[in-house]
């Protein structure tokens, strides 16, 4: 099959799904660039393959081929893609397990990619967020987490909520603030654990950390705070390993 005209409905739904409203309505999202399109098709995600009518498809699974104007209509890329894959939302469940990530308003679409690709390498269970988040289906959170996305459960519910089952689980939970004396590097490391991060100028809310277990901060020399997703590296590596 080959789309040349913009005005194709197939074409004005892959556009919409750019914006948040539409990918809800659709629970479809848009995946672009090869090795992420790989890591859609590992985990059985795409519904549809789309490839510029001029290359040899190189996955296995059949597409439908699009002129260099349809491929530039449905893009986020400012550059011209070579493939772009529809895919289906992802499962959302929970899950049992020993380490977990909770992310409370963190509304930077690559601050939650990274995140999510730093918490699928460390081995951690599942990411939660709550509705304030980046949306884990925006363009550059994809981008950020490189495929990590489609690997580890990512579960979206009130903060609050999560904080409570994670903790009928026995989860210790354990905040990340500014606001406090108590040093990471001080802190006693456990067996079932999740770790807190909060918005990138606001930090945890005061309600949030009062439902924390304890609540941590960096060492730092030289100046007073971290990058959040940096700050989730350097925090979630010290508990894990």
């Amino acid at each position: 099959m080959l789309i040349t005209s913009a005005d194709n409905p197939k074409v004005k739904l892959w556009e919409k799904l750019k914006q948040k409203k539409y990918r809800d309505e659709a629970r479809l999202f848009l995946v672009e660039e090869k090795h992420l399109i790989e890591e859609a098709l590992k985990a059985n995600k795409v519904e549809t393959l789309i490839i510029r009518d001029s290359l040899t498809n190189p996955f296995e699974m059949d597409a439908i081929k699009v002129s260099d104007n349809v491929m530039k209509k449905i893009s986020n890329n400012t550059s011209l893609n070579d493939y772009i894959a529809v895919c289906n939302f992802l499962d959302v469940q929970e899950i049992k397990g020993n380490s977990f990530i909770v992310l409370e308003n963190v509304q930077d679409p690559g601050n939650v990619g990274t995140i999510i690709r730093t918490a699928y390498s460390f081995g951690y269970d599942a990411v939660y967020l709550n509705e304030s988040c980046a949306s884990i289906y925006n363009h550059k959170t994809i981008q950020a987490t490189q495929g990590a996305l489609f690997h580890i459960p990512l579960i979206i519910k009130d903060t609050g909520e999560s904080i409570e089952y994670l903790r009928s689980n026995s989860v210790r939970i354990i905040g990340t603030s500014l606001n406090t004396n108590n040093y990471l590097s001080k802190s006693n490391k456990y067996e079932k654990f999740a770790l807190v991060y909060g918005n990138e100028g606001q930090g945890l809310t005061s309600e949030t950390q009062m439902q924390c277990d304890e609540v941590v901060k960096i060492e730092m020399k030289n100046f007073d705070s971290l990058n959040v997703a940096i700050a989730m590296a350097i925090s979630s590596y010290y508990y894990k390993f």
